[in-house]
């Protein structure tokens, strides 16, 4: 198998197989590269791999990005992991072996904070039982093409690593889907949202007669708010701290990112000004859903 000095972008089929000492970041690496849409499959032994690979062969295509953890736990012999990787070179995939390491220390601090059990140290010390998988691993880790150490690393800054080096070459911003809730302050807040605009300043269209049974949908209801400055004005607003926010949080990894639009019903302001900001961002390249949550309610 080739070495290779760095993470790398890979193009056809790849196999990312994560190893490690116990504690290292080896999960949150596997749910990073579950994210950017590798067929993930948690604790697999080493000889059932080339199988798996034939099984995705068979798939029609349709599978070309896997990720396998490979685990102390599982008591892979150094033999089993030399076996795989020499059959692994006869497969049409693009297979990278990252170690995940930390410090001795670090990974007994991580599991005492935790509270877990490490799976080497259920009769003996948390450190011995780090410096006995160490022991245990040393052969594996020398196979790798990669090693990781993350004894400075948050699960961020992990999370990050693995997105800026397996993220497919593509725009920015297809890495983050914004999901635009309009809403009822009266229905309750949006649970999910990571961020919340308040819109009840602007004038209530509920108290007009003609506009109490539209929506904010409704391009009478829309005049009406475009009457008042303060409506392009909040709409401008939320739109540019958007789009100065939405890349710093790509670059931090994060998926999805979901903006809740608040007025009274959840009927008109909220509506008209979730639409207007989903017509901002979708010309500027971003993948938006819209939903109205309380539109029908009275």
């Amino acid at each position: 198998m080739k070495k290779k000095t760095e993470l790398e972008e890979t193009s056809g089929k790849s196999l990312a197989i994560i190893t490690g000492m116990s504690g290292s970041g080896k999960h949150t690496a596997f749910k990073a590269l579950e994210d950017l849409g590798f067929f993930c499959v948690d604790n697999l032994p080493t000889r059932l791999i080339p199988r798996l690979i034939q099984m995705t062969m068979a798939s029609g295509g349709r599978i070309d990005k896997l990720a396998v953890v490979v685990d102390v736990r599982l008591g892979e012999s150094n033999s089993e992991f030399k076996r795989l990787l020499q059959e692994l070179k006869k497969m049409p995939f693009d297979s990278t072996v990252i170690f995940f390491d930390a410090s001795d220390q670090e990974l007994a601090r991580r599991y005492s904070e935790t509270r877990r059990t490490h799976p080497l140290a259920r009769n003996t010390t948390l450190l011995e039982g780090v410096q006995e998988e160490r022991k245990k691993l040393s052969v594996i880790r020398s196979l790798a093409d990669r090693i990781i150490d993350t004894s400075d690393f948050s699960v961020h800054d992990l999370r990050k690593l693995i997105y800026e080096h397996f993220r497919e070459p593509t725009s920015i911003d297809d890495a983050l889907y914004v999901t635009l809730v309009s809403f009822g302050f009266k229905h309750g807040i949006p649970f999910n949202s990571d961020m919340l605009f308040d819109v009840r300043f602007l004038p209530n269209p509920n108290f007009e007669p003609a506009l109490k049974e539209k929506t904010g949908s409704d391009s009478e209801v829309v005049e009406f708010l475009r009457e008042h400055a303060e409506t392009d004005e909040i709409i401008g607003k939320i739109s540019d701290m958007l789009e100065y926010l939405l890349p710093k949080y790509i670059q931090e990894g994060k998926s999805y990112f979901t903006v809740s639009i608040g007025c009274t019903g959840g009927r008109h302001r909220s509506v008209m000004i979730a639409e207007a900001l989903e017509t901002r961002l979708r010309r500027r390249g971003h993948r938006v859903n819209l939903i109205h949550r309380d539109v029908h309610l009275q």
